[in-house]
């Protein structure tokens, strides 16, 4: 049985997508930026040789998968210097972290410049809500991510499109945190940076699935399906971006030990501070994340919902219970790291956060492609499937204090089966929607196909 039902191939057929993107430092600094930068693509992948969805997706996947390797990369070089994040990396590591941030948000912009889509809800998402569902449900709008004399805009976008690019985004989360958790020494820390990275995320991706699901009623006898998002002059994708390549690059001068001394000391004009305990500048600024940025964004995603509930007479509860596997998957990783003898968010960062990365990326999938298909029957219990190891691990860890200690299976072990399992589900998920995505629409992925005009 496939992830996509009868319904949700009808549906796709009627699918549309648009963004605007209001951010003045993308119009005005990196629109010029992307614009010189589209010069650099090889003639190879032409643009103009070839018309048609097919090419779209080509290029849409190759450079999404080529920016998604670039913080792979980054992730990686975090690895080989700090195993556990908590030691000094050499200083150009953080100037290959900016770098590679920067290009695979140059990169994933210059796909969307020629794809005719908006990039979304990245990392620490800085997303202003989208409170204009309602009006803009029934309207196409058209995306101009910059105006480059290469670039060509195009009406081909695909639910295929939407849902790589998602998808990739998410799993961002986890790639992004432990580059940054590298830079910051930040140690089990790290996992919190995920959390304010992911929270958003998942609620912002809730909200866009809460309200399209209640707004069904209006489109559902259209012959499209368009979902407009209104970035504001402040996002995520933009600035939120830049304020985390600057902060690597910013360390290439200062060290990553000043991320790691206490905010007192390392911060000019905070001595006066009344603190008895030491208090690392990285836990000053996920405090200041919490507050000013994730607190307020799900506000916000909970008080639109709430809105168009009430309006339509729906269940806020019912609403809400869209958000429980994402509440079980992290009180299960929160519990399993609790118990563990070994403490796996301190010793083993990088195989937790990319295990837990994957399965929320599993997660949002699920949400998404069922937004997408309109297809909500049977999503809570489809999701939970990414959920069934964590009662293994927590199970294991409990071993350990009927055994002096020593867990049943080395929980080194257990993570690294956790990892494959999560990364299996996913990659299974990925592979399945695509061949049925492709299938119904009868395009072709990561292969171009001569078109006639």
């Amino acid at each position: 049985m496939g992830y996509i039902g009868h319904h949700g191939v009808a549906t796709l057929h009627r699918y549309k997508y648009s963004g605007v993107d209001n951010s003045l430092v993308a119009k005005y600094v990196l629109q010029p930026f992307w614009s010189r930068c589209v010069a650099l693509f090889p003639l190879w992948m032409p643009f103009d040789t070839f018309v048609g969805q097919t090419c779209d997706l080509f290029m849409c996947f190759q450079i999404t998968l080529t920016g998604l390797m670039f913080l792979v990369i980054s992730t990686l070089l975090g690895y080989i210097y700090s195993p556990r994040l908590d030691t000094a990396p050499p200083r150009w590591v953080h100037l290959a972290h900016g770098l590679l941030l920067f290009l695979y948000q140059v990169i994933l912009l210059l796909g969307e410049k020629h794809k005719g889509l908006l990039p979304v809800y990245f990392l620490v998402c800085f997303r202003y809500p989208v409170n204009r569902v309602a009006a803009e449900t029934i309207a196409t709008k058209t995306f101009d991510a910059v105006d480059g004399k290469q670039a060509r805009r195009t009406n081909s976008s695909s639910p295929l499109g939407e849902l790589f690019d998602h998808g990739c985004d998410a799993l961002t989360c986890a790639f992004e945190a432990l580059a940054f958790g590298s830079t910051a020494m930040c140690g089990g820390t790290t996992f919190w940076f995920w959390v304010i990275a992911a929270v958003p995320f998942y609620f912002a991706t809730w909200e866009q699935y809460v309200l399209c699901l209640q707004l069904h009623f209006l489109v559902s006898h259209c012959f499209f399906f368009t979902n407009t998002l209104i970035l504001p002059i402040f996002n995520g994708p933009t600035e939120g971006l830049m304020l985390i390549y600057v902060c690597h690059w910013i360390t290439f001068f200062l060290g990553a030990e000043w991320w790691a001394e206490d905010f007192r000391k390392s911060i000019p004009l905070m001595d006066w501070v009344p603190f008895d305990s030491k208090i690392p500048t990285y836990g000053v600024v996920l405090f200041i994340m919490i507050i000013f940025a994730v607190i307020p964004t799900i506000s916000s995603n909970i008080s639109n919902v709430n809105k168009v509930v009430r309006a339509r007479k729906g269940s806020m509860l019912l609403a809400l219970a869209m958000v429980y596997p994402f509440g079980v998957l992290m009180a299960g990783v929160l519990v399993w790291s609790y118990l563990s003898p070994s403490d796996v968010m301190r010793e083993h960062p990088h195989l937790l956060i990319v295990g837990t990365g994957f399965a929320f990326g599993f997660l949002v999938g699920r949400m998404i492609l069922a937004h997408l298909c309109d297809e909500p029957k049977g999503l809570k219990t489809g999701m939970c499937m990414s959920l069934l190891f964590l009662p293994l691990a927590i199970a294991n860890a409990l071993t350990a204090k009927l055994n002096d200690g020593e867990p049943l299976v080395d929980e080194y072990i257990v993570l690294l089966v956790y990892c494959l399992f999560t990364v299996g589900l996913y990659l299974h998920f990925a592979t399945s929607v695509i061949h049925e995505i492709t299938t119904a629409l009868g395009i072709l992925c990561f292969r171009i196909t001569r078109k006639e005009a």
